[in-house]
């Protein structure tokens, strides 16, 4: 990520300048977005009409959240999702709606699943299975013992301790003041604190620590089972009997070997009491499938075409996976109906834009970002694939963000814009410039006539673990939305409570109208949105630092 941006105008990416933008260089991008047909009072009037008064956001959110469910990636609920949302798009006309492929691995889902206390006395649960662990083939019962584990250093203290029980391994940490608002509108001093530019930093000793933190959940799991235990447990990271069950084992041969399940943390800090003092017995019945027939992923595609095949095109995206505590509404069914919302919209105005409008809806994204990448690479720009196979179990979003050389396909030079969907169903409130700013101030303007549905800001802020990523690291316009958080963070982001009740429908009508309006003045600007340089190995941000023996 670069402060020196210059203007994509052709295939090849032209040389960065040496220092900042001049006054000249913001003179000619402001220049250039007075060229294009801005989107005007009386075509936002159009849109609002369109959605507020005929809109179907809300009845296809809750189609995809409260029908089809959780949609694990690569589980039969996902399948039905890639077969619906193709079905969608065909009836409001779009063209070229396809799915695209890519290696993933296998699929996994829940039939039913408790746990219960059996001993001192009967008591149920709140748990979940954790993803993409076995099954417990009926009942297990067992004494439990209390075994908290973060490092391979913390085996020794148990070997041999722990045959025939289940095990809780996680510290029963103790609860926090809440001292947050549970929800949340922002304000304009929230927003003013995000427009701030954050030097990239390249830190070698820490990507390693990130390797080591995510290789430990199966030195783990392999410990535990060559001890003889019969099942794991760990403790839900937030109170209020929220659970979540992620689990990222998701490849052919990397699978757990143990059932293992997440307990609400007042429920496992209760066992880990009552352990103190005496035995205590669990019930575990995990009824869970894995689905092998099919190891591939898939991404879901549909066009409106443009006036102009040579013009390029943008696009909007949003995950159609999710995880399935719950009904995957907020994380991101919400989404996923805005940009198919969109898409109905303006196909059903007939406007023919000169670029094509294309509409992605990704899969794997919370196996981290793999249907993104896997279009990025294939399209887009291309980074070597790590010949470490711990290292590639990370996923691109880890494991190719240092790998050079970046070679960009022909295709990237199409691409005039990309904006994501991706953090609940809170109104629209501006836009992450990702530290573009070439691309700011052309942002600004194309907001501008939505500033009174609240949509006006764009802070140069980046903000991650979502689908424009990886299309912003290799220097492309890929861009988050600024969105109310609502509760989407303190109760709702992967646990038991993402479902429909948690959205906000006017919310996700606003969220339409923002989104088609960009996309509108995306497929019709004069030029595409400005680019960063393709990027090459960094220097270490500080030579002379020595690690932290107690960072995380």
């Amino acid at each position: 990520m670069g402060v020196n941006l210059i203007m994509r105008r052709n295939l090849k990416r032209p040389i960065a300048v040496a220092a900042g933008l001049t006054l000249g260089s913001l003179a000619a991008f402001a220049s250039m977005a007075a060229e294009r047909p801005a989107v005007d009072g009386a075509m936002v009037n159009r849109l609002i009409d369109a959605e507020f008064n005929h809109g179907q956001v809300v009845e296809t959110v809750e189609y995809l959240a409260d029908r089809i469910g959780g949609r694990m990636t690569n589980s039969p609920a996902m399948r039905e999702a890639e077969r619906w949302t193709q079905a969608q798009f065909k009836g409001w006309g779009l063209k070229n709606v396809h799915l695209e492929g890519f290696d993933f691995g296998r699929g996994w889902w829940i039939e039913s699943a408790h746990a219960r206390m059996v001993a001192p006395r009967p008591l149920e649960l709140r748990s979940i299975p954790i993803a993409w662990t076995p099954a417990t083939d009926g009942p297990l019962t067992a004494a439990i013992v209390v075994a908290p584990m973060k490092t391979e250093k913390d085996f020794a203290q148990w070997r041999g301790k722990l045959a025939g029980k289940i095990v809780l391994t996680s510290w029963p940490a103790p609860p926090k003041d809440e001292t947050e608002v549970p929800f949340q509108r922002l304000s304009e001093s929230d927003i003013s604190k995000l427009n701030r530019f954050q030097p990239p930093t390249f830190d070698p000793d820490a990507d390693k620590r990130r390797l080591e933190r995510f290789l430990f959940g199966f030195k783990l799991d392999a410990f535990l089972a060559s001890e003889g235990a019969l099942a794991s447990v760990r403790m839900s990271r937030i109170d209020g009997h929220l659970i979540h069950g992620e689990g990222y084992a998701y490849q052919r041969g990397r699978t757990p070997k143990l059932p293992a399940i997440e307990l609400a943390a007042e429920d496992y800090r209760k066992l880990a009491r009552l352990a103190k003092s005496g035995e205590v017995r669990l019930e575990i019945d995990n009824r869970v499938h894995f689905e092998d027939s099919d190891p591939k992923a898939y991404n879901v595609f549909a066009e409106i075409p443009g006036r102009d095949a040579k013009a390029g095109f943008v696009m909007a995206g949003a995950h159609l996976d999710s995880w399935v505590a719950a009904d995957g509404a907020a994380d991101n069914g919400a989404g996923s109906a805005v940009v198919m919302e969109a898409a109905r919209l303006l196909a059903s105005l007939h406007l023919q834009t000169k670029r094509t409008i294309r509409f992605a809806l990704w899969s794997g994204e919370e196996q981290g970002l793999l249907g993104s990448a896997a279009y990025v690479q294939t399209h887009l720009a291309r980074r070597p694939e790590s010949t470490d196979p711990d290292l590639k179990a990370l996923g691109p979003y880890f494991a190719t963000q240092n790998a050079y050389p970046v070679t960009e396909l022909p295709e990237a030079a199409q691409l005039a814009g990309y904006f994501n969907i991706d953090n609940g169903s809170g109104r629209i409130r501006g836009i992450y410039a990702e530290g573009n700013f070439g691309a700011a101030p052309i942002l600004r303007e194309w907001l501008a006539p939505l500033a009174s549905l609240g949509a006006s800001s764009v802070v140069t802020e980046p903000t991650y673990g979502t689908d424009h990523v990886l299309m912003e690291r290799v220097g492309l316009p890929g861009f988050q939305f600024i969105q109310d958080p609502l509760d989407y963070e303190s109760r709702v982001h992967h646990t038991d409570v993402d479902t429909f009740d948690h959205l906000r429908s006017e919310d996700l009508r606003q969220a339409v109208v923002v989104l088609a309006a960009m996309l509108l003045d995306a497929a019709d600007a004069a030029e595409p949105l400005p680019v960063k340089p393709v990027p090459t190995p960094p220097r270490v941000t500080d030579p002379f630092a020595y690690p932290d023996p107690a960072a995380p």
